[in-house]
């Protein structure tokens, strides 16, 4: 049991905490966004452990999904389902226990939020197909990804207003820039087995791509603090989010396998920041 635990671990990436750190900070912002501040525990518990439920259950489908393909890359060949460790049926059943789990969660807010939870497990669930058909991929997984912020206007507001879909548009930006960096990493294998990511699609225009990405996504989520933040707090976090994605450059500029994973790895330091302005905004409002 001990052993098969482990794999599970493995299986939903419990060791690598960027992924889900990636979903929550976004999250989180825009409960706070919506709420004008403390959006209450129930809330906060509700969609920090909803968002690492769905990220886990992710895992589980693209996994399943990708399987055969993984088996050609070398950073994905070792995972669970693909060497066999874990069998496809029973990383379907994890998955389909570990999204049950979220969506009693969901359960405990209002109609509104429940719709929007199907709306975004069917994405979620389209993502792993779509990098078989889609030339950018990473715009399906930036839905995904960026579907916690509608969901928490929802909650909070039982509304999604203009800013809930712009903020998830800026965010769509940042996922197309963090993931054609993780892309950019398998490149190589990915053009051998023939799958679509946006690393190929964008040739040697990849890194002017991911800083325009990086800029888009600033912008609109800048601009958001723009009316809660003081000009101190505001110019603090320009700084620091300016910062990182200078040092994001010095990392995939030679895109090596090394630098874009650190790049990659490094992207939600990027969302805490952004997040930290946003309760600081508040709470010095």
């Amino acid at each position: 049991m001990r052993s098969k635990l482990a794999l599970y671990l493995d299986l939903i990436r419990w060791n690598r905490p960027a992924g889900w750190l990636l979903l929550l900070w976004p999250t989180l912002s825009a409960l706070w966004l919506a709420a004008g501040g403390w959006p209450g525990w129930h809330l906060v518990i509700v969609f920090s452990l909803g968002t690492i439920l769905m990220r886990s259950a992710g895992c589980c489908v693209n996994d399943v999904v990708d399987a055969d393909f993984d088996k050609h890359v070398k950073r994905t060949a070792g995972r669970p389902v693909t060497s066999g460790q874990v069998g496809r049926r029973e990383a379907l059943l994890v998955g389909a226990v570990l999204a049950l789990m979220a969506f009693a969660l969901v359960l405990t807010t209002n109609r509104l939020t429940i719709a929007l939870s199907f709306a975004a497990l069917a994405i979620a669930v389209a993502y792993p197909f779509a990098k078989r058909v889609v030339s950018m991929p990473q715009a399906v997984l930036g839905v995904a990804f960026s579907f916690g912020i509608p969901m928490a206007f929802a909650a909070v507001q039982g509304r999604v207003p203009w800013l809930a879909w712009l903020l998830l548009l800026g965010n769509l930006f940042w996922v197309l820039a963090y993931d054609t960096e993780y892309a950019m990493v398998d490149r190589d294998d990915d053009l051998r087995i023939g799958m679509k990511t946006s690393a190929i699609t964008l040739g040697r225009l990849d890194v002017p791509a991911v800083m325009l990405f990086y800029a888009v996504y600033l912008l609109i989520w800048l601009a958001a603090q723009s009316n809660i933040a003081g000009a101190a707090i505001l110019l603090i976090v320009t700084m620091v989010a300016l910062a990182q994605v200078a040092w994001h450059y010095t990392l995939i500029r030679s895109r090596s396998r090394e630098g874009c994973f650190a790049a990659f790895r490094a992207n939600h330091w990027l969302g805490l920041t952004l997040f930290a302005g946003i309760v600081a905004g508040y709470a010095l409002h």
